[in-house]
């Protein structure tokens, strides 16, 4: 397995673009496209938040109920979330726009969008967007990054990663993009990220494979506690690599799983380093737990917590803050019998031990947090499980940020 350059055009037979709509914004690319050149088997997970956005109504149904996929269409700006009946009839004209122009079903097209809650779309404008996106898609490392590039809001740069495997003697691709600075959080907070892949797999194994991938990235990541209403996470697979099928249990699967892994834990860090607003990713390792789900819970609670990612930010080593917030997950362990460790910079700093505090250098450790990755490690000392989360400081930036979003 090696990581290779591009995005979602790095696997056989897919094509992308980015072009701009003016949907929200202005002078920018605000809609993207990802299409294949053969029907593919799709899965994907999707926002527990209540009010879910009219896209993510169309994928889940199409997800369901659809033979097969062949496109996708992103925009960002405006969510087409909290807009009714109205707002899913934009999503489903969205697709049959595209379908039209690429000679496909209807039920065979995904959308997704991404932006402001509240406004329908405008749909001479999407619908002058996909007609761009068809006529400029290709299959270039540049088209992938211009439609990594489209799918922003907030984001400060794009986020886009491929991989190639060995699987049956065939060289297997995955890549992906990715959007998300803000209203991150782990209740299948996974933003919008689309991974592409040409391996031969069939569609239940991959629901099955996605569903627990989810565990142990996207769901162990967190900005500000807020659980979007698009939160989409899609899995695409042409088969074009014509491997053997991959069979769950099987050697090459789990070398599959574990390029999967690596894609999708890649992006979740990314996601949760371009926090809006953000100096610093925060990650939090807690070992030696009783179980894997307790090691989650432990580790979300720690980067969720404001103040902790307000310590941080203010290079403040306060390991009370880390120590609360382990407390209140309401996962076990003994206060009086763990470890907590600050690591950065080639620096390992012992904060507490045994129930209490230890001496430390204040400087050394406001240094350490002043380093663009900072790590916190809990060692519960209850058993063999461990698990990691991602998160990032809370600065006055995310405040300046979200305070005229809609502006």
């Amino acid at each position: 397995m090696k990581i290779i350059p591009g995005g979602v055009t790095a696997p056989k037979g897919f094509e992308a673009a980015g072009v701009e709509a003016a949907i929200k914004y202005q002078n920018r690319k605000d809609m993207a496209i990802l299409y294949s050149e053969k029907p593919c088997v799709a899965a994907g997970v999707f926002t527990k938040n209540t009010v879910k956005a009219a896209p993510v109504k169309w994928d889940r149904k199409l997800l369901d109920e659809s033979p097969y996929v062949q496109a996708l269409i992103v925009n960002t700006g405006i969510a087409n979330a909290g807009t009714g009946e109205e707002g899913l009839r934009c999503s489903m004209d969205t697709a049959k726009e595209a379908a039209a122009l690429l000679s496909l079903p209807q039920s065979a097209v995904l959308v997704s969008s991404t932006g402001v809650i509240g406004p329908l779309l405008p749909m001479d404008r999407i619908r002058v967007g996909i007609q761009k996106l068809v006529a400029q898609k290709a299959h270039t490392p540049e088209s992938g990054s211009d439609a990594a590039a489209a799918i922003m809001t907030t984001d400060t740069h794009p986020k886009e990663f491929a991989v190639a495997c060995e699987i049956g003697g065939k060289t297997v691709t995955i890549g992906a993009m990715s959007k998300g600075s803000g209203m991150i959080h782990p209740n299948m907070g996974t933003l919008l990220s689309f991974v592409a892949t040409d391996a031969v797999i069939s569609k239940e194994t991959l629901d099955a494979l996605v569903r627990e991938d989810v565990k142990d990235t996207y769901n162990m990541i967190s900005v500000d506690g807020d659980t979007s209403t698009n939160d989409s996470f899609i899995v695409i697979a042409n088969g074009m690599a014509e491997n053997e099928e991959i069979l769950s249990g099987s050697a090459d699967y789990e070398e599959f799983k574990k390029a999967l892994r690596l894609v999708n834990e890649h992006q979740a860090k990314a996601l949760a380093g371009d926090g809006e607003g953000a100096d610093a990713l925060i990650e939090c390792v807690v070992l030696h737990a009783d179980t894997k789900e307790n090691a989650r819970i432990l580790a979300r609670s720690v980067i969720s917590s404001s103040l902790t990612k307000a310590a941080v930010f203010g290079h403040d080593a306060n390991w009370g803050r880390i120590l609360c917030a382990l407390g209140y997950s309401g996962a076990p362990f003994d206060p009086e019998s763990m470890e907590i460790f600050f690591e950065g910079g080639g620096r390992r700093i012992l904060l507490y031990k045994d129930g209490r505090g230890v001496d430390f250098d204040e400087d050394e450790a406001s240094a350490l947090l002043a380093e663009p990755e900072v790590r916190i490690v809990a060692d519960v000392k209850r058993g063999g499980e461990s698990a990691t989360a991602w998160g990032c400081d809370l600065t006055y930036e995310y405040v300046k940020i979200n305070g005229d979003y809609r502006s």
